[in-house]
């Protein structure tokens, strides 16, 4: 199984920063960093970091079942339910959360001093996310195998196949 990261200190692991500023309905601000992977298991682990500026990540749900334990600050996560309405759930540190596979379409971000989020996430057929446009329509499944290849040309995952994808 590589591991990418030995330990976890944010000072001197790696972090991708990813922004869109093709989004307009919210700010795309936050970043990632890879800790290890088992594609043939389906396994991802990862970290990801809110700044304290309301950034959010890519509006998504989670297919892969995800452990998610709150290192610092808050995590806000607003979910979309069925009828369209929207629940928010906010977890400090030390909160630890297990979702299946069948999540809620959501959005999360970091509280007012911004948060460090570990993933843990179990992806036997190696799809991890899935993204929605604003009107909440599938856009883009998001695997394990394109995460990694991501990761090692030093890109963000999703971001140079979005195009390539809207271009065709």
């Amino acid at each position: 199984m590589p591991r990418v990261a030995e330990s976890f200190d944010p000072q001197s692991i790696e972090w991708r920063h990813i922004t869109d500023p093709d989004e307009k309905a919210f700010l795309i601000d936050f970043e990632y960093s890879l800790l290890g992977y088992d594609a043939e298991n389906g396994r991802l682990d990862m970290l990801l970091r809110f700044p304290d500026n309301g950034g959010h990540c890519r509006r998504h749900r989670h297919i892969a079942a995800t452990a998610t334990l709150v290192l610092e600050g808050e995590q806000h996560v607003t979910e979309t339910l069925p009828d369209g309405l929207t629940k928010t759930v906010v977890r400090k540190k030390g909160d630890y959360a297990l979702a299946g596979s069948d999540a809620m379409p959501h959005m999360e971000r970091g509280g007012p001093e911004g948060a460090t989020i570990f993933l843990s996430m179990s992806a036997p057929d190696g799809r991890l996310f899935e993204y929605f446009d604003e009107d909440m329509n599938s856009i883009r499944i998001l695997t394990i195998e394109e995460y990694v290849q991501a990761w090692n040309r030093g890109s963000v995952p999703g971001a140079v196949e979005r195009h390539k994808s809207n271009a065709a």
